[in-house]
């Protein structure tokens, strides 16, 4: 059995199939209404990453910094280099045994934790969407980073055999 809903049309009492949104009669405004539609999802999306950068991304001066320095050339350059150096393979699974692509670059020692570190491509590796976020989780654990976190006064773990969120 088809699925219907009422027409969107003002006083109209009459039934639009799905997925239509108007009946037969009104079924003209169909696109009207659509390409209305369409605007409003983009201004809305336009403000909702508005107020995400607003709040995370450049919440502090130092994630603004950090913000800026993603997005410059020296950081774009960087990340292609290691890239190409690690063949687009994500070295965290490799360590593992499991040989997937990776499109991430990811510090070793987060810059959050040690910004001296930031443009030194031996601290920079290949990871997947994956692995980036369990790295990510075991970070926040040990050297604090993230938001509403405080930074311990742990000493960083450069050599990646060392990470123990691979060994679980």
């Amino acid at each position: 059995m088809p699925r219907a809903r009422r027409c969107r049309y003002p006083n109209c009492h009459g039934i639009a199939m799905l997925p239509d949104h108007y009946c037969a009669r009104h079924i003209e405004h169909e696109a009207e209404y659509l390409a209305k539609r369409e605007q409003w999802h983009a201004r809305r999306s336009a403000i909702k990453t508005k107020h995400y950068n607003d709040t995370a991304r450049q919440a502090t001066e130092q994630k603004a910094e950090q913000n800026a320095y993603y997005h410059s050339r020296e950081w774009k350059q960087l990340r292609e280099f290691v890239l190409q150096r690690d063949s687009y393979i994500d070295q965290y699974a490799k360590l593992v045994g499991i040989i997937q692509p990776g499109k991430l670059v990811d510090h070793i020692v987060p810059i959050e934790f040690d910004s001296s570190l930031r443009d030194d491509p031996d601290n920079l590796i290949t990871t997947s969407y994956q692995f980036h976020y369990k790295k990510t989780k075991w970070e926040q654990d040990y050297y604090g980073t993230g938001a509403n976190n405080k930074l311990k006064c742990v000493s960083p773990i450069r050599n990646v055999y060392d990470l123990p969120f691979l060994r679980k």
